[in-house]
């Protein structure tokens, strides 16, 4: 037969993902992260691993498959090793009843540990892959472990809960009444909150990454999305915690999820780490991106700030830019969400465009609103009367620009866009919370300089948006290492001159080297017109 014919692949590679929430982790993964720890714990009988969020049961068996080959000497007879490292040395707790089945049949050979087909015997069904169904601790309509909305979870008795057990326990500390030296793991990403109409969701997978720290096993290492290292709905605390926690000393970070996770797009990328208990220092960091592998050892945090940075070339940048601390951000300038109160779908709701006469015809008693028709960006006029929150910009020049669009970070090619093209907004015209609102102007004049032509179209602007921007969304935060300039005739920039030209001066402003603006030219795109 011809040996192509052969080819048996890993089950595990082959199974379907259950949502973009709860990935299964490939075994070139698992090894990957299990390459990371002292070889060593390999070979010691006494060492125990636990899986918080078993799905597969992957890390669980590839732990075994080393445990077994390097307990060989200390455990000669195969059998006893087995018996061994699977009743004293490997645990699971599974998110599902039914990942619970499927990590028992990887693991164990069989769903149920105390069957005939079972590698080793238990005396019970579940061995040391277990799952509990556990229930939500509702308050005001939120679990108070999670997040989770009791609209989206108090479900019905017979489905799953997502009441996930280790991060819904009183006392962590019992679990399996043991006390472990690796914890290892892809925890879940996310639960609904019920915000957003339903579209919205709490990161979860930071609270595993808590609770085994409170554990202070030996080593910890979980696979989780990057978007914790810039923003991130809910994550600001644990951002702070993770960034100066000098104890993490391996970072392996993929601008692009694929690289790890076939098939499944996770804005803003993945990141799996090593965390050692006994031993801080600097981290010795991967970045992965289509230009290939970086390496740095570092800590996590870089001066001051509250965020990690991914790319070195970009802490560089960042640090010879804000050499001068006396200069404004220009966050500053940049006004909240929603300043109006219009919400985003406010031109799409049939019954605004009646009750306020909603339409493309400018009328005396009509104020202009800019936003999303159809996902189309559109200028419309509405009454007066229209529900609107009164603010001194309406008779302002402003500029406006979209709140989501776009990639995130600029780790990848210099085709995917950072920014969408700006808005000018002169007096008598709002905008939905579609768009973010950048300054008060008095005059067209002052309000160009940062306008088409100028600031917000230079790659220098957007590089150093780009340094806290990870996915489409932005906030006034993301713009704060961009500097506000000089937007009057005095300037020293001359802004009459073109778009490369003005970005030639900024980076002799600031003192950017050959390789630094090499960065920036390749790795951001021209802005793309709408």
């Amino acid at each position: 037969m011809n040996n192509i014919n052969k080819y048996n692949p890993d089950v595990l590679t082959c199974l379907a993902n259950l949502s973009n929430d709860e990935v299964f982790t490939p075994p070139n993964v698992v090894n990957k992260m299990l390459d990371l720890l002292p070889q060593e714990l390999f070979k010691d009988p006494s060492t125990t691993f636990l899986d918080p969020a078993t799905k597969t049961g992957v890390f669980l068996r590839e732990i075994a498959k080393r445990l077994i080959d390097g307990l060989k000497d200390k455990i000669p007879d195969e059998q006893k090793r087995i018996d061994h490292i699977f009743k004293n040395q490997i645990f699971g707790i599974a998110i599902t009843e039914l990942t619970g089945l499927l990590s028992r049949r990887s693991v164990y050979c069989s769903k149920e540990a105390n069957s005939n087909f079972s590698i080793t015997r238990f005396n019970d069904k579940n061995g040391n892959i277990r799952y509990k169904k556990v229930l939500h601790s509702w308050v005001n309509n939120k679990c108070i472990c999670c997040g989770a909305s009791y609209d989206e979870l108090n479900r019905d008795a017979d489905l799953e809960t997502h009441a996930y057990e280790f991060i819904h326990r009183k006392n962590e500390e019992d679990i399996f009444n043991m006390k472990f030296d690796v914890i290892i793991s892809n925890p879940p990403y996310q639960l609904n909150d019920g915000g957003g109409m339903g579209s919205s969701a709490k990161p979860i997978y930071n609270l595993f990454i808590k609770i085994a720290k409170k554990l202070k096993p030996r080593y910890i290492s979980m696979i989780i999305p990057s978007r914790w290292m810039t923003g991130g709905k809910g994550l600001d605390d644990f951002r702070k915690e993770m960034i100066n926690d000098k104890h993490i000393r391996v970072l392996h970070d993929f601008s692009n999820s694929e690289e790890c996770f076939s098939g499944v797009t996770i804005k803003g990328g993945v990141c799996y780490f090593l965390r050692d208990e006994h031993n801080p220092g600097k981290c010795h960091i991967f970045r992965h991106t289509v230009d290939g592998q970086q390496e740095s050892i570092r800590y996590l945090k870089d001066g001051d700030d509250d965020i990690y940075i991914r790319d070195e070339q970009l802490i560089s940048i960042k640090n010879k830019v804000w050499k001068n601390k006396n200069q404004d951000s220009l966050m500053n300038i940049i006004f909240s969400r929603k300043s109006y109160g219009v919400s985003s779908n406010f031109l799409n709701d049939s019954s605004n465009i009646k009750k306020y006469s909603i339409s493309d015809v400018q009328e005396d008693n009509k104020i202009a609103i800019w936003g999303l028709q159809d996902l189309k960006r559109v200028k419309k006029y509405a009454n007066k009367n229209a529900n609107i929150t009164q603010s001194d910009n309406i008779n302002k020049y402003k500029v406006l620009i979209a709140k989501a669009y776009g990639c995130g970070e600029i780790g990848e090619a210099a085709s995917t866009p950072i920014l969408s093209t700006p808005i000018l907004s002169t007096p008598n015209e709002i905008c939905t919370e579609t768009f973010l609102e950048i300054g008060s102007f008095d005059n067209w004049i002052e309000a160009r300089n940062i306008y088409i032509y100028i600031y917000i179209y230079t790659k220098f602007f957007r590089a150093l948006v780009g340094i806290k921007k990870q996915t489409q969304n932005t906030s006034k935060s993301t713009y704060e290492y961009v500097p506000i300039q000089n937007f009057k005739n005095n300037s020293d920039i001359d802004w009459s001159k073109s778009i490369s030209e003005i970005d030639k001066q900024l980076y002799k402003k600031y003192g950017l080297d050959k390789q630094e603006i090499e960065f920036i030219e390749s790795h951001i795109s021209e802005m793309r017109e709408e």
